[in-house]
């Protein structure tokens, strides 16, 4: 089947002598439940930073292997429907959490937690939109629900050099929205008009204190990736019967806002959560990720890194040091 041992990256989550690094693990040291996944890629994500950490307080395993996203092939399809030599993706629920995740070359998943990788996606490209660019597609999803249309006017994406909101940038501008792209990242401007943007705000003019209830109307719609500030300031700058898509809280947990955009403007908040997604809401949403939905050049979006890499690459995703996309091989 398999090699008696491979890589993992393992987090010791150990508050009183806390490390990560590579080491040689073996079948008996993940999960033996579930179909058997030989990952050929996974990714990074700020829940990957958080589960990485003891002040993250989210890991539930100790020792733990992290990563949320997981994209390869079934070694082992355990009793299920799938087959072996099947392109799989798994993401969300208890992985890289209170499951041992994607940042070793064999993973077990719970056969529940698998999908088919859609036709049109690599494993590689799966892994380049990852729980961050599933995330922006539901965001993307439930402001079309709401009635968003490319006329109404410009569409407010925060956080936009993170992994969500980078994606929200491009699927966006692929459907033909104005988008105004927020970062606290000057050297990003080129990156994000790239992705598509129509143009660049510096993140200060929405995370600064504002006790005003409501502000000029700007934005037709926003996906917010970070919260607090922000997300109230975007919230009293939506137009009348629009609605933000909020899915982060890099910028804290608590929204500084009144009733007022709400009960003035009709403003809707939608709250998006990408982990316990039914799965045939899952499957649709990446049907159309590989369509309508798939941001443009995924074979060029995003940083390929190795095992080894990871323990930089996690501190500088915490420090808000990472813009776009790394996706991980373990075999790199």
């Amino acid at each position: 089947m398999s090699s008696s041992t491979f890589p993992a990256f393992v987090f010791s989550n150990d508050p009183e002598n806390s490390h990560r690094s590579v080491q040689s693990v073996t079948h008996a040291d993940i999960a033996q439940d579930g179909v058997l996944i030989e990952v050929e890629w996974s990714s990074v994500n700020f829940k990957d930073g958080l589960a990485s950490t003891t002040s993250g307080k989210i890991s539930r395993l100790k020792p733990m292997i992290p990563g949320i996203d997981i994209a390869g092939t079934v070694v082992d399809a355990a009793g299920s429907d799938f087959v072996v030599g099947q392109k799989v993706i798994a993401h969300g629920y208890d992985i890289g959490v209170a499951r041992h995740g994607g940042y070793s070359q064999f993973a077990r998943v719970p056969a529940e937690w698998i999908m088919a990788l859609p036709d049109g996606l690599s494993t590689r490209d799966a892994m380049v939109v990852g729980t961050g660019g599933f995330t922006s597609a539901l965001s993307v999803v439930a402001l079309e629900n709401w009635g968003l249309t490319p006329s109404a006017g410009p569409v407010l994406v925060t956080g936009a050099t993170g992994g969500v909101g980078s994606m929200a940038v491009s699927m966006l501008a692929g459907r033909g929205y104005e988008v105004v792209a927020s970062s606290g990242k000057a050297s990003a401007t080129d990156f994000l008009l790239g992705l598509g943007a129509a143009r660049v705000i510096d993140r200060s003019e929405l995370s600064a204190d504002d006790a005003r209830p409501l502000q000029t109307t700007t934005y037709a719609a926003a996906v917010d990736c970070v919260g607090g500030n922000t997300l109230a300031n975007a919230i009293k700058r939506l137009n009348y019967g629009s609605a933000v898509a909020a899915s982060g809280l890099t910028g804290g947990t608590s929204i500084p806002t009144s009733v007022m955009p709400f009960i003035l403007r009709g403003v809707a908040l939608l709250g998006i959560d990408s982990v316990q997604t039914p799965m045939d809401i899952r499957q649709n949403i990446w049907s159309r990720i590989a369509t309508d939905l798939k941001p443009a050049g995924l074979e060029s979006i995003g940083q390929s890194i190795g095992l080894n890499d990871l323990d930089r690459v996690l501190t500088a995703i915490l420090a808000g040091e990472v813009s776009g996309r790394y996706v991980v091989s373990p075999t790199i």
